[in-house]
């Protein structure tokens, strides 16, 4: 699942891919702004934890999961 997410006065976003489902990462992101946490936590594909305060969340965007291609063709 592609996660992108927005910081406040940061120039760029974090784009992430993770193993957790759509449900999950939209759980975690309202218990946080709900302030039930003080940080958003979700782990990426490789295990990797991605720790955003809370009060700094601009926006998260929730995408599909991206297929790697691979080898060479004509498009």
């Amino acid at each position: 699942m592609e996660v992108k997410i927005g910081v406040q006065y940061a120039p760029r976003e974090i784009v992430l891919e993770s193993g957790q489902t759509a449900e999950e990462v939209e759980n975690a992101v309202a218990e946080a702004l709900a302030g039930k946490a003080q940080l958003l936590s979700l782990k990426d594909e490789h295990g990797r934890k991605i720790l955003v305060p809370a009060d700094r969340l601009a926006y998260v965007e929730i995408g599909e999961p991206t297929t790697r291609k691979v080898g060479f063709s004509a498009l």
